[in-house]
């Protein structure tokens, strides 16, 4: 037992007092014998012992009754077993991630979770909150009550192990109580070893009673018709229990087409055909998982030809001109000696064909070009430096040629998940017509080959950045060399090689990737491009570079939509935002976290055991209480007792 205010208890020595006035009332008589009342001697000794009973019995109430008293406010109490964590600060970090949209047994586990703590978090209770997208530091709940009533989902996928990092940064003299209320999915063990030793970690996992769910994962153009685009729609189901599943397309909010679909395995890809025209607008289906992942906006902008430039001799490059016909592309091949520099950076494509020196003031263009979001084609010529080769291309990533050897040697591999080929063949082949070289340099490249030579070596490489690609041949390709000009496989290399992805693919950007995006817009120094649609409107990062504009969005925007970029009231491009899909998955809660934590059920119990276990057990009222009944038994012994 232990004392809140010890340094009353010299208040003890008042207890001599009472024994002191004791001790002088019950000082000795003198006798005084009657003759004529001998017979009171009796009655006077038997009364003098009831009364000298009834002052000891005074004695001994008055002495409890004024140490209970005097204990009393000394404040006695037994000290809490954790009472050494009383100065701990709570840190409260809430996934709110799209896999807490899931349904548990009270509903929504993100609204659930948000309603305990309305609910069951003391008002006078000091905490910082963290969620995957805001941060509340040093407050209470009344502060924040609204704030949790209007919390969103986040776009970015939950990471312990950042929202962690957050709190230890936080520089204190105290340790921490940490309080994690996550589903944990994707949560991995490693991600726990943020947390220090010294600090409680409590772990709160609702568990979602439905965990059956089907996501769209991507929207591609599986081909290009003459009028019509062929896309795909990937789609995952993260169960093996489906029946069939509606899923329906829109465009600018309109029906244009609507099936059902059954699922043989985890994966299942549907096509739609489409006009080849301006596409701005949403593929989604209906099931009874999450929601967020029902809905993939995407956006295709109207064809528009692509100029490109070949730059080598002519007779070279009269294969190009057959590829890139003017009903698809502005071509114009110029010998360097011709060679107009100030052509280059409008092109969206610029092949360097076999040419034999490259000057100091090309390559610097062409570094700025790439830079700016154009896709080069680098063809060597026979007689080609390699050190000047290396010099080059060393300017776009990690390559290098070797020395030329003279020999055939055939190409026998596609890459089929290349990004140049991945839309190009239905179905994986291996009986096409091997193309060859007779002789070829050897590329040592770190990036996986597009086209393999027969000894594994590269054949056509290619380095990829935020914005384009520069894509690199090992060898010649004219016919003196080469018969791969008289292949199947050159025109879908070339073509897909001069093509903007921006410019003839899907446009869908994932929020929160910081994902570059280059348009065609001319502005003035004070002109800015904004990006809104009905609901939102933001002003994203944005680089002038000549005639177009590199944007980067950030985490912007809050929610996924189709889009529009602005330049003042001019539409400039449609755009689409989506959320990552990395949270669809509800099979990959990881419950397991918490084995090495103190794993509760719910944050009432969590606020009820730190305070039972650091509140100390306060006795001083039981204190009062006995001196109020020896007071209450003094007044009895005073009625009573002779």
């Amino acid at each position: 037992m232990q004392f809140k205010h010890p340094e009353v208890l010299y208040f003890l020595f008042l207890l001599v007092i009472p024994i002191l006035v004791h001790l002088f009332q019950l000082r000795r008589f003198k006798k005084e014998y009657f003759t004529n009342v001998q017979f009171l001697k009796e009655l006077s000794i038997q009364t003098r012992k009831s009364s000298t009973i009834k002052k000891w019995l005074l004695l001994l109430t008055r002495l409890m009754l004024l140490a209970f008293l005097i204990l009393a406010f000394a404040q006695p109490f037994f000290a809490a077993k954790d009472s050494k964590k009383n100065t701990n600060e709570m840190y409260i970090v809430l996934d709110n991630s799209f896999s807490m949209q899931a349904k548990g047994k009270k509903g929504e586990l993100l609204k659930r979770a948000v309603q305990d703590l309305l609910e069951h978090t003391p008002e006078a209770q000091n905490f910082s909150l963290i969620t995957c997208s805001d941060n509340y530091w040093n407050t209470d709940i009344k502060s924040i009550q609204k704030d949790l009533q209007n919390l969103r989902y986040s776009a970015s996928p939950f990471r312990l192990d950042n929202l962690i990092a957050k709190i230890n940064a936080r520089k204190s003299a105290f340790n921490k109580d940490i309080i994690v209320i996550t589903d944990a999915v994707g949560v991995e063990e490693k991600q726990t070893k943020s947390f220090r030793k010294e600090d409680n970690v409590y772990f709160i996992i609702p568990e979602a009673e439905q965990k059956n769910n089907i996501s769209i994962d991507s929207v591609y153009i599986q081909q290009t018709l003459d009028d019509f685009y062929e896309i795909g729609v990937k789609l995952s189901a993260n169960s093996d229990d489906f029946k069939d599943i509606p899923i329906a397309l829109y465009n600018k909010n309109k029906l244009v087409a609507k099936t059902l679909i059954s699922f043989e395995n985890n994966t299942k890809t549907i096509n739609f055909t489409i006009p080849k025209e301006d596409f701005h607008g949403y593929v989604s289906i209906t099931d009874k998982g999450l929601e967020y992942d029902n809905t993939y906006y995407f956006s295709i902008s109207k064809p528009s030809k692509t100029n490109v430039i070949s730059i080598g001799d002519t007779d070279k490059s009269n294969f190009l001109a057959r590829i890139y016909t003017k009903d698809e592309f502005n071509y114009n091949n110029f010998p360097l000696a011709n060679l107009d520099y100030n052509l280059l950076e409008k092109q969206d494509a610029i092949v360097l064909n076999e040419v034999k020196e490259i000057p100091q003031a090309l390559q610097t263009t062409l570094k700025s070009f790439v830079t700016k979001g154009g896709n080069l084609i680098v063809i060597p010529a026979q007689e080609s430096n390699v050190t000047e080769l290396n010099s080059f291309v060393t300017n776009f990533g990690a390559l290098q040629f070797k020395t030329a050897t003279v020999g055939e040697k055939k190409v026998t591999k596609i890459n089929f998940n290349h990004p140049l080929f991945s839309t190009v063949f239905e179905k994986k082949i291996d009986n096409f017509q091997y193309p060859s070289t007779k002789s070829s340099f050897d590329l040592n490249n770190t990036t996986p080959s597009a086209l393999t030579y027969d000894d594994q070596s590269a054949f056509l490489t290619s380095l990829p950045n935020d914005l384009s690609s520069v894509y690199v041949f090992a060898a010649p390709i004219n016919k003196m060399n080469s018969n791969f000009q008289n292949s199947p496989l050159i025109v879908p290399t070339f073509y897909n090689m001069a093509q903007s992805s921006q410019k003839s693919g899907v446009n869908a950007i994932i929020i929160g990737e910081n994902q570059s995006f280059v348009v065609d817009a001319l502005l003035s120094k004070d002109e800015i491009l904004t990006v809104k649609n009905n609901t939102e409107s933001f002003i994203p990062v944005q680089q002038l570079l000549n005639t177009k504009v590199k944007m980067t969005f950030g985490d912007n925007p809050t929610e996924a939509g189709n889009f529009g970029i602005f330049n003042g009231a001019n539409l400039v491009q449609n755009i689409s935002f989506n959320y990552n899909r990395t949270e669809s998955n509800l099979a990959l809660a990881n419950p397991d976290v918490a084995n090495s934590f103190k794993e509760i059920d719910d944050i009432e119990t969590v606020f009820n055991m730190i305070q039972t276990d650091r509140t100390d057990t306060q006795i001083w009222k039981w204190f009062v209480i006995l001196a109020l009944l020896f007071l209450a038994l003094e007044l009895l012994i005073q009625k009573f007792v002779k």
